[in-house]
């Protein structure tokens, strides 16, 4: 090689490696800003009466993806929709933080197959550890372990919440100080067990209290509502969630085939949550819930959490928000209806975690009481959570499992 074909050569690799620099650096944030929005609209004026019942609720929200991002969620963003000051700033008292670890390339909400991946490329940009790179179950506990480091930094600001035995005292120290938050860690797809059922006990020694049975595609469980199959539970399936209901351990049926859904709650031991749709009485799409749905989870003590995103309302108001609540509510009863808002899940949203008042005060203009806003704002959720949860030390086993 001549010395000009040398100073090109390595001109060349010095090139290269600046724009893989600038992927690492440059290439999350882009991404998560893009895919992580707050719809930018001019909400109805807060009046002083939601305010003040705004400042005693107990906030609580069903799904939020914001591990997947290389944010510190301990600090107040510029973008994106989840963090502790705008958990805070909402009032959300219980956030349920929501674990990715594989979605499809040109994913949609038709059908879709499991072949390919997104998140790899991700984890790779983001600097995760080498094992994530290839392995589903410990992109999840990778994340489950920001979590749990972000706690353990946060001086008390946020609690992890794995028992019910953590939700009272949890609960009880923010009536004496209300300027802090929890979470508890749910799984969104339960092809990160890898065809394992162990891989249900290594998911509940990181923390997992809450597994989705499907996400984007099928797997090894069941069918997805945006798979190809659509089809009910597997055998492993059927495995999994005998051992989910022996820990303990609360079943997601978001993004579940109707058959599967079916096949779930004919099992369940427990309240089923499903924790971020839509319906079909106000938006008849793909993965939201049918009047039949609705009921048969509320049968189970469960409850729904309502999205804040335009394919779950066929909108992007918090007056859409509210008629898909009040739907739900007519059909499950009020007590079986909460938040989901997907926030940080790749969707354009319509408040984000500091903007829950709006919500709120939708509520209100629908005509729903103080009592009814409290339950569906975060009182229902405590109360599956109490039921839901694994005792913990000093607490009895609930009867119901």
């Amino acid at each position: 090689m001549t010395r000009t074909g040398k100073q090109i050569f390595w001109i060349v690799v010095g090139a290269v490696l600046l724009l893989l620099l600038v992927g690492f650096a440059v290439g999350p944030t882009v991404v998560g800003r893009s895919m992580n929005k707050v719809v930018a609209a001019t909400y109805p004026e807060v009046t002083p009466e939601v305010a003040r019942l705004q400042a005693t609720l107990d906030v609580a929200d069903l799904h939020s993806d914001v591990l997947l991002w290389n944010r510190d969620i301990l600090e107040r963003g510029s973008y994106g929709h989840v963090d502790v000051p705008r958990l805070i700033e909402g009032r959300v008292a219980l956030q349920a933080f929501t674990v990715v670890t594989k979605t499809p390339r040109k994913m949609n909400y038709d059908a879709n197959t499991g072949d390919s991946d997104n998140i790899t490329l991700l984890a790779v940009l983001e600097a995760w550890p080498i094992d994530t790179w290839s392995s589903l179950l410990e992109r999840a506990i990778f994340q489950a372990d920001k979590l749990r480091k972000a706690a353990e930094r946060s001086n008390g600001t946020l609690t992890l919440i794995e028992n019910r035995a953590d939700l009272e005292a949890y609960l009880r120290r923010r009536a004496e100080t209300p300027d802090i938050t929890a979470g508890f860690l749910g799984l969104e797809g339960a092809h990160a067990l890898e065809g394992e059922v162990d891989n249900v006990d290594r998911l509940y020694q990181a923390g997992f209290r809450m597994i989705g049975l499907t996400h984007f595609f099928d797997n090894e469980v069941g069918g997805s509502a945006h798979g190809v199959s659509k089809a009910g539970i597997t055998p492993f399936g059927r495995e999994v969630l005998r051992r989910m209901g022996e820990l303990h351990m609360m079943v997601d049926l978001a993004h579940a085939s109707p058959a599967l859904i079916d096949d779930a709650l004919a099992l369940a031991r427990g309240p089923v949550i499903v924790s971020h749709t839509g319906v079909k009485g106000t938006c008849d799409r793909t993965r939201n819930l049918s009047d039949g749905h609705l009921r048969a989870v509320a049968a189970t003590g469960g409850v729904v959490g309502i999205g804040l995103w335009e394919e779950a309302l066929c909108g992007e108001t918090p007056a859409d928000w509210a008629r898909a609540v009040r739907h739900a509510a007519d059909v499950a009863g009020v007590e079986h209806v909460a938040l989901g808002s997907d926030w940080d899940g790749a969707t354009t949203a319509i408040v984000d975690a500091a903007g829950t008042v709006h919500l709120t005060q939708a509520l209100r203009d629908a005509g729903f009481t103080d009592d009814e806003i409290r339950a569906i704002m975060g009182g229902n959720v405590i109360r599956v959570l109490r039921t839901g949860l694994p005792p913990g030390e000093g607490a009895e086993a609930p009867d119901t499992m």
